[in-house]
């Protein structure tokens, strides 16, 4: 059985001064720890929708993934600073501490956040919204553990992002 470990959030939030929306999860899995980038499972279809409904290619290596993002506006990150996790289940999170989104939202132009699942969505609400002061909308988790929503249906979905870009 698996146990609990205490982690810190090790990467940088994506943004620049251009930025209009933000994208949370929730905390970076085992395997983008590993990589020490955002979505780094290889069967997280994170980087496929958001493609997708930008009408570019699928970028490949971290750098063409963040110059995807920064030519797009879109700011990327996640809610938790740190917690105890089991693996990279979002239901066994606790001991939560958020991250400060000021630095983000003080220094770029994001005016609408939306997040990548219901745990994303549940812990942003719970804790980062009164500070922000920002709704967040709650976009389907491109999880392959969200087997119940194929592409094509995450690609509709996330379509939603374009109305603030």
């Amino acid at each position: 059985m698996s146990e609990y470990k205490k982690l810190e959030h090790t990467f940088d939030p994506i943004y620049d001064k251009n930025s209009k929306i933000l994208i949370l999860g929730s905390f970076p899995s085992v395997k983008s720890r590993e990589n020490n980038f955002y979505y780094g499972h290889p069967q997280n279809r994170y980087w496929k929708v958001l493609a997708n409904v930008l009408g570019v290619d699928v970028p490949q290596t971290p750098e063409e993934k963040t110059a995807m993002l920064l030519e797009h506006n879109i700011a990327i990150w996640d809610v938790i600073h740190s917690c105890s996790i089991i693996g990279s289940s979002d239901t066994s999170i606790k001991d939560v501490v958020v991250n400060d989104f000021s630095e983000i939202l003080d220094n770029s132009g994001v005016k609408a956040i939306y997040v990548n699942g219901g745990k994303a969505y549940e812990l942003y609400h719970k804790y980062a919204e009164k500070n922000t002061g920002i709704k967040a909308v709650k976009l389907p988790s491109t999880s392959p553990a969200n087997a119940a929503w194929k592409l094509d249906r995450l690609c509709e979905a996330w379509s939603r992002i374009k109305e603030n870009l």
